[in-house]
């Protein structure tokens, strides 16, 4: 399956995530879940929660209040709100402030991933995010002398270089022609997979990443390390703001 088709549903954000309106045609309709032929919605993955917004449709608003994946993209409205039957057009939106500030979050998260491993070689273990605040963990047995000052400088020196971010799709093994292509202690991609989406912060982090990012690291804002915290042996926490 193509990396911008879910099920049935065209995904819009793969390539473009700027989208914030669109038009469709529902597919599916329940009060569990809606299909879509088009959606712009990012259904959750790699830490980054699914997007939330609307369905508008014969003067009528249907709150959509998460995603969910499976065998079809399905659009999960909120309880009590009246869902469109199967053939009607609607236009969605994506609630663009919170989409915005996750697009500003993750990449921050990519900006850290690219200087803690260019700067100490450390891979990632896990990571989640909200919007405006995140976190990441490294296998870093040790915490060198000066890591928080040298995080914040260093992360916040590539977002004044206004590095531009691009997306690219690969063939499969053209990608893992590319060296350190996976940031995480383990391989988390899905197997099968004939293409692999990839996120190039240019001159700093190109990783596989299924992800909404801006365009450009400027766009991040700065990034404050609020808490480095020791999680066992040989892990470290570092928790991000993103802040104007």
């Amino acid at each position: 399956m193509a990396t911008d088709q879910m099920g049935r549903t065209h995904r819009l954000e793969v390539f473009d995530a700027d989208v914030r309106e669109w038009d469709a045609t529902v597919l599916d309709s329940s009060a569990e879940g809606i299909v879509l032929d088009r959606s712009a919605f990012y259904p959750g993955g790699g830490g980054q929660p699914p997007d939330e917004g609307v369905l508008l449709w014969g003067g009528v608003e249907t709150h959509v209040d998460g995603v969910r994946k499976g065998d079809d993209l399905v659009l999960i409205p909120r309880e009590g709100d009246p869902v469109p039957p199967v053939g009607t057009a609607v236009r969605g939106a994506v609630a663009d402030e919170r989409r915005s500030m996750l697009m500003r979050t993750h990449s921050g998260l990519h900006v850290l991933c690219g200087v803690v491993f260019r700067d100490y070689g450390a891979l990632v273990t896990g990571g989640n995010m909200e919007p405006g605040v995140a976190r990441m963990d490294f296998n870093l047995p040790e915490l060198p002398d000066g890591f928080r000052e040298h995080i914040v400088e260093a992360c916040n020196a590539e977002v004044a270089a206004n590095r531009r971010v691009d997306v690219k799709v690969l063939p499969y093994d053209e990608a893992f022609q590319i060296p350190d292509i996976i940031r995480t202690a383990k391989n988390l991609l899905p197997p099968g997979l004939s293409e692999v989406r990839i996120i190039d912060i240019v001159g700093l982090d190109t990783q596989a990443d299924g992800g909404t990012h801006v365009a450009s690291t400027k766009q991040i804002g700065r990034i404050e390390l609020a808490k480095v915290e020791n999680k066992g042996k040989g892990f470290r926490r570092c928790r991000i703001r993103i802040v104007d």
